[in-house]
């Protein structure tokens, strides 16, 4: 994570110079980066979290810089969609028959998986908070629509490829004694517009283990249906075991079933940071369908195009400073960033609240609904039908 862009832009008022900083993508590359890692992180880690009681609700926990890599969870969130070495979304909808494009879709959703390194965890984006990229033709936007709960909107669309995508997603972190277990809520869909098909997805769940071993852990079960083709896809991600067995360590089983006849067509069988495989039940036939390596691996860092195009709202301007004191292990400084940064989202929350306004999203239209157990399930429309070029680009 040692790869920082920074850029900056001078004015006539040496105050509002832009800083942009733009770091490496999350990949399985970010594995094999140290700058994180400490002996005593473990014990560090059980320090911050002394006073925090088991069950608790880690929504509004803040970490201390030390804690953060250098890049905010919307960008995390940005660059499982456009950071990519070999564009399985382009293939979704270039396959000849409904089955064909689904397990393309399959493959895609296992992409969007990124491991992570015990210990660190991106910054909590401000409300209002934006990310825009251009990965060739895909246009991707996000938002950070809703604070408290913490509630990310993303849409992205390709008009060449007739590609669009629409998640809300939010986390709820709780710490379980041993684990802390982040929910991740929301619902991800994505269109082949020429094709008329929707796909609509969850993600697995991330849990943080202590114990035996410390790691991080992508758990859980994530459905991907398509109500025009009748196709579903059960998917169950593993972990290793209580007793620091690997045996499933990041194991990915399922089945692809069509509905209409409750049969199943596929067995998938594999691991999302290697290879996954399915297997044709009505001729025993293996094929991979997903290599990690070949995907999410040697990505290519985001530059800025265009610097007059960017905005304020920015996530690679909101924590610029941050980050390159998180990376100059100035951690002083870092902290009195981060410090202000998190004091100004506090008090324009209490003048807000003074004068009676209510924030609403600049690019999204935010509502919730009260499921049976009384939770609320938060869902996005995007204002506009199409995302247009973005000032920062992956080089393709």
């Amino acid at each position: 994570m040692d790869m920082i862009q920074v850029y900056e832009e001078g004015t006539n008022n040496e105050e509002d110079e832009l800083v942009t900083a733009l770091t490496a993508p999350l990949s399985l590359d970010f594995e094999s980066v140290n700058d994180f890692k400490s002996p005593n992180l473990l014990q560090r880690v059980f320090s911050l979290l002394k006073t925090v009681r088991p069950g608790s609700d880690l929504t509004r926990f803040t970490l201390p810089p030390i804690f953060n890599i250098p890049k905010s969870q919307l960008q995390c969130y940005g660059e499982s969609v456009y950071s990519v070495n070999n564009d399985i979304l382009r293939r979704c909808g270039d396959g000849g028959t409904p089955l064909e494009r689904f397990t393309y879709v399959v493959a895609w959703s296992i992409s969007t998986l990124r491991p992570l390194m015990f210990g660190v965890a991106p910054y909590n984006p401000v409300l209002g908070e934006t990310h825009h990229v251009s990965r060739g033709n895909l246009n991707v936007l996000l938002e950070q629509v809703s604070h408290h709960p913490p509630v990310s909107a993303l849409h992205a669309t390709n008009e060449k490829d007739n590609i669009e995508m629409t998640w809300c997603q939010y986390a709820i972190p709780k710490f379980c004694g041993t684990f802390i277990e982040t929910k991740v809520l929301g619902k991800r869909q994505l269109k082949l517009v020429n094709k008329g098909e929707t796909y609509v997805m969850n993600s697995p769940n991330l849990v943080i283990k202590f114990l035996p071993v410390p790691d991080v852990e992508w758990l859980g079960n994530v459905t991907i249906q398509c109500q025009e083709t009748g196709l579903e896809a059960q998917l169950c991600y593993k972990g290793t075991s209580f007793f620091g067995k690997r045996g499933n360590y990041r194991s990915i089983r399922g089945k692809i079933v069509s509905l209409p006849e409750m049969k199943t067509i596929y067995e998938i069988n594999g691991h999302w940071d290697k290879t996954v495989t399915i297997k044709d039940i009505s001729n025993g036939k293996m094929t991979v369908i997903y290599k990690a390596k070949d995907v999410i691996s040697a990505l290519k860092t985001p530059v800025v195009k265009d610097v007059k195009g960017l905005c304020g709202s920015e996530s690679a301007v909101v924590w610029a400073k941050v980050s390159e004191c998180i990376l100059n292990k100035s951690w002083d400084k870092a902290n009195a960033a981060k410090t202000a940064i998190e004091e100004h989202e506090r008090e324009t929350a209490r003048i807000r609240k003074l004068k009676g306004e209510t924030w609403v999203p600049k690019h999204f239209v935010l509502s919730s609904n009260c499921k049976e157990t009384g939770e609320s399930e938060w869902e996005v429309r995007p204002k506009s039908t199409m995302v247009q070029p973005a000032p920062i680009v992956v080089p393709v």
